[in-house]
């Protein structure tokens, strides 16, 4: 019998998956279903319909493991559905209804099952149900968690990484560039005249100059390379694997930008200049300091 009610369940999957959608419509308890089309509120339900199915007849601990093709297909789901607007409390909502119509369809076959199966059908939906919303859950929690230590590292303004979090990356980049025999090329810049940008345009216009400066900076590096807002005009890059003229090439390249801020900067090589990242600091600040000074003469 179980073989029987995991084939009708299959041969029904569309159905089922539209009265989901109807329920998760009704008293509008799944707001975001009304902004999609047919395919789009449909989403992954008949796909795991089958899959519940199959679990009445094949029930293995594998399929329900984590790492497992289910379990990434429910994640996927999740973000799907999330970056369709849905709420987390949505994702959720959306298989306990699919629970409540595959279990009103399995009631109206409950005589021909007996006690017993209705008992397993219960438990093996429920196992498999439990999965999905699992995985749901921790897909949303595994994107915020990720985002949250993006943001505890990024300067809010400018998307580069903030100074402290520039300074760890820095000195483990140091650290194995020492390990393997790489140089490491350190740049310090700093905005020319930025304060009169503040004082005659505003602090809007200002942010605007950083965020174009950082965007700028940011399209002269190499994925490998790291950019970081040291605070107010204050900038500074490193590149990895770099010769002692790779500096320069950065500010060539940084000054030849359309529309670019005038700015001024200094740059350090480890180890030719320093062996450690505050030495590398040191030397970078003397240099953009001294560059300011002779610009301004």
């Amino acid at each position: 019998m179980l073989e029987e009610l995991a084939a009708a369940i299959q041969a029904n999957a569309w159905s089922l998956a539209l009265a989901t959608i109807e329920e998760g419509l009704k008293d509008d308890q799944l707001p975001s279903l009304q902004r999609l089309g047919r395919l789009g509120q449909l989403g992954d339900t008949p796909t795991f319909i089958c899959e519940l199915a199959r679990g009445l007849v094949e029930p293995s601990p594998e399929r329900l493991r984590l790492g497992s093709a289910l379990a990434a297909q429910a994640r996927d789901h999740a973000r799907e559905r999330e970056a369709l607007g849905f709420a987390p409390r949505e994702i959720v909502t959306e298989l306990l209804l699919l629970r409540r119509v595959l279990w009103r369809f399995v009631s109206q076959r409950a005589a021909e099952l007996g006690t017993q199966d209705v008992l397993l059908v219960e438990r093996r939906l429920n196992d498999t149900l439990d999965r999905l919303v699992t995985e749901c859950v921790v897909a949303y929690f595994d994107r915020a968690t990720a985002e949250l230590a993006r943001e505890a590292n990024h300067d809010q303004l400018t998307g580069l990484l903030h100074h402290q979090a520039f300074l760890r990356e820095l000195e483990a980049e140091v650290e194995r560039a020492g390990r393997y025999g790489h140089g490491v090329a350190l740049v310090f810049l700093d905005l020319d005249r930025f304060k009169e940008v503040n004082d005659t345009l505003g602090h809007q216009a200002g942010d605007r100059a950083l965020k174009s400066f950082a965007g700028a900076l940011r399209g002269c590096l190499r994925a490998s390379d790291r950019g970081g807002r040291m605070g107010g005009d204050e900038f500074a890059a490193y590149l990895v694997e770099a010769d002692g003229e790779a500096g320069r090439r950065l500010i060539e390249r940084l000054g030849g930008q359309p529309g670019s801020f005038a700015f001024s900067a200094g740059t350090a090589h480890y180890p030719d200049d320093a062996v450690d990242a505050d030495a590398l600091f040191r030397v970078a600040d003397e240099r953009l300091y001294s560059a300011k000074r002779a610009s301004a003469a």
